[in-house]
């Protein structure tokens, strides 16, 4: 009998896998027995082409190869990981292999991943899929026992195949057509675009948010407070500071009769369970911590800890069978959940419908703890994100959170006060929640007082105050907002339909945050995040189509209908390529001339030493800051200087040390859409015909 081949996503997870399957022994890049071997893959170790790699045309950046839409998706192996990638490729094919076994991510990407390892490798064995929510042994186990044919799976290959090549569409002619026509580089993403445009929007409502000036009148009575009421339309805002000063003036040292008194008793139902986003929208608000940070420490006590099940998840549901283990992870949580737990535990375990459903799980169940010890080592930041995980966990299966909200209206003068408090009649979940902050501060309670009872008005003071603007967004309310991108779209019947999509997906949310910064359109200030002047500039000069959710969730619905296999997907490629040619033309033709772009400048060590050159007219050594390349003898009259941005009036790229060291060495650099010629200690920027006409447009 042959070997199984299993493929892991990262070393990490190989190892458990390895070790439950008993593979201690160890060669570079995988471990084995007599049975198995495991090996990995870093992420990503196949990519599509690069359009020069596609297409020998494409290599010029110019409007006359617009739009690129190529039939066959070309693949390389990632340079920097080309040595895993021949270490998989051997085991897989080696004739000596019987079978293989995926065990990337149990999700679309990972099927990705696998998937174009497998093809690229011109693998033919017979494949089975791992699919698992947890990293302990128990679920490994399970997992291995319950392991379909991997054909089971083509519809999520077939999901993340489609929106890998829309991606690589949408992006690369979008990207060139708009760098061309403004001459700065400009990187445009079917998903990051219109996440942008969520920033600019409230940037914007912030910049022409005009304040209006209202006032209050505020009562003091001897045992508690008041506000003046306008009854008729419902406000305790007053448009002119005369009226609000008579008022005062009037009721100040009268006496109020109390009207009526009606007490109301509400509600809070308990928090659904996590998934990835609203874990996401927690640690930012309690913590401060970036979505992208909070899913590297989820994914860490995932796979390394065994603390926590799947964290890419976008369900907020468990599986109607999972009662026990539950109820097991629950009773096994550490010390200082003892208390919460009890109250669940000696009632008998609940099963609410909200929690338990069937309907609602896609490819992974909701977020909770696995019921493995915790150890004492685990650093700070895992630390607080498990205790939002096990709190959750917990506070789901609690009663409603009960208060009695009171109101109080008193006549004086002829004009209404009123008074409101809340009392807690039942904590419920929110006891879990004690002591963590971030609760929304209540009314105080008022006193027991009856209809007819008299209070005299000791104060009557007339507060001034104005309307605020919108307040930038937090990581938090951005996720919220990518993930209800749906919501604000005028079509009834397209809103529906969009209502379980979103602006990505909850493992990529993260990274389309950290891409806009990374491009410079948005910027971190303290806890929020906002839309820096590129960013706006761009949103103002795209097409609504492009920077509207609305275009995204459909993809993003039309990706779970491939899945689902509702959707074939070549009518999905279709559709992303006759967008891409929209693009190209909108960018060409219909985006305005001028759009305020300023020149592009990076971040440099200033006077940091460009290894490998010497200056071309006395020898020495060249330096680098943020503007330029020059001689390290500046001091001592060198003239030697070739500015970075040499070409950009030509719509050139900025000169970076690759391209100083092709200069000083073969006399040329040449870049996507020209060529940089150094002669006589001169740098000239020769443009592609094509591109520079276009650029001057």
């Amino acid at each position: 009998m042959g070997r199984i081949v299993v493929v892991a996503e990262k070393p990490s997870v190989a190892r458990d896998i390895a070790r439950v399957l008993k593979a201690g022994s160890s060669a570079e890049g995988f471990l084995y027995n007599d049975t198995y071997a495991v090996t990995w893959a870093i992420g990503h170790l196949v990519a599509l082409c690069e359009p020069g790699e596609m297409n020998e045309a494409w290599k010029k950046w110019s409007f006359d190869t617009l739009p690129m839409l190529p039939t066959d998706m070309k693949k390389n192996v990632l340079p920097k990981t080309k040595k895993q990638f021949n270490v998989i490729k051997k085991l897989i094919c080696d004739k000596n292999t019987d079978s293989v076994i995926c065990a990337t991510d149990s999700g679309r990407e990972g099927e990705l991943i696998f998937r174009l390892i497998y093809d690229m490798a011109g693998c033919r064995k017979p494949a089975k899929r791992l699919w698992v929510s947890s990293m302990t042994d128990e679920a490994l186990k399970e997992g291995f026992a319950g392991m379909k044919d991997i054909g089971y799976y083509d519809t999520l290959y077939q999901s993340a195949r489609c929106r890998s090549e829309a991606d690589w569409l949408v992006g690369m002619n979008a990207s060139r057509a708009f760098t061309l026509k403004y001459g700065v580089k400009l990187s445009i993403g079917r998903v990051q675009t219109p996440t942008l445009a969520i920033l600019v929007k409230r940037r914007k409502e912030i910049e022409n948010f005009v304040p209006d000036t209202y006032f209050e009148v505020n009562v003091d009575y001897p045992d508690f407070k008041a506000q003046w009421y306008d009854e008729k339309n419902k406000t305790t805002r007053i448009k002119e500071k005369d009226k609000a000063d008579a008022i005062a003036a009037k009721i100040k040292g009268k006496t109020a009769l109390i009207q009526d008194v009606t007490t109301e008793r509400k509600s809070q139902i308990a928090p659904q369970l996590y998934d990835l986003t609203t874990l996401q929208r927690d640690a930012n608000s309690y913590y401060g911590l970036s979505a992208a940070k909070t899913l590297d420490i989820a994914q860490s006590l995932y796979e390394k800890y065994k603390l926590i099940t799947y964290p890419r998840t976008d369900s907020k549901c468990l599986p109607e069978d999972m009662t026990g283990k539950i109820q097991t992870a629950v009773r096994n949580l550490p010390q200082q959940y003892k208390g919460f737990a009890g109250k669940l535990l000696e009632k008998g375990f609940p099963h609410p419908k909200r929690v338990f459903d069937n309907t609602k799980i896609t490819d992974h169940h909701a977020i909770v703890t696995t019921g493995k010890a915790v150890p004492s080592g685990l650093p700070e930041l895992e630390g607080k994100i498990f205790d939002l995980v096990a709190r959750r966990q917990i506070a789901a299966f609690y009663p409603q959170y009960l208060y009695d909200a009171t109101t109080i209206l008193a006549r004086c003068e002829g004009e209404t006060l009123r008074s409101t408090g809340t009392m807690v009649a039942d904590k419920g979940w929110k006891e879990v929640y004690e002591g963590l902050g971030k609760e929304k501060k209540q009314d105080a309670p008022l006193p027991s007082v009856q209809k007819g009872d008299m209070r005299d008005v000791k104060k009557a003071q007339v507060k001034e105050k104005k309307t605020e603007p919108p307040k930038p967004h937090t990581e938090a309310s951005l996720l919220s907002q990518m993930e209800n991108a749906g919501r604000e779209i005028e079509d009834e019947a397209l809103r529906e339909s969009m209502r379980d999509s979103g602006l990505g997906t909850p493992a990529t949310r993260a990274a389309i945050i950290e891409r806009l910064i990374e491009v410079g359109y948005a910027k971190r200030q303290a806890k929020n995040i906002v839309a820096t002047d590129k960013g706006v500039h761009l949103i103002e000069v795209v097409p609504a189509e492009l920077s509207s959710p609305e275009t995204t969730g459909k993809w993003e619905r039309a990706l779970n209908l491939i899945y689902q296999g509702k959707m074939e997907p070549e009518r999905f490629r279709g559709s992303i390529d006759r967008f891409s040619a929209f693009l190209v033309d909108f960018a060409k033709t219909k985006a305005p001339k001028e759009a305020g772009f300023a020149p592009e400048a990076r971040v440099y060590k200033t006077n940091a030493y460009v290894p490998g050159v010497k200056c071309p007219l006395c020898g020495e050594r060249i330096i680098e800051n943020e503007r330029a390349f020059g001689c390290s003898k500046w001091r001592e009259g060198c003239k030697f200087t070739i500015w970075r941005n040499a070409g950009e009036r030509m719509g050139a790229p900025l000169i970076d040390k690759k391209m100083l060291k092709a200069l000083l060495t073969q006399g040329k650099a040449e870049t996507e859409n020209g060529v940089f010629v150094f002669k006589e200690a001169k740098v000239t920027f020769l443009p592609n015909v094509k591109t520079h006409e276009m650029i001057g447009n």
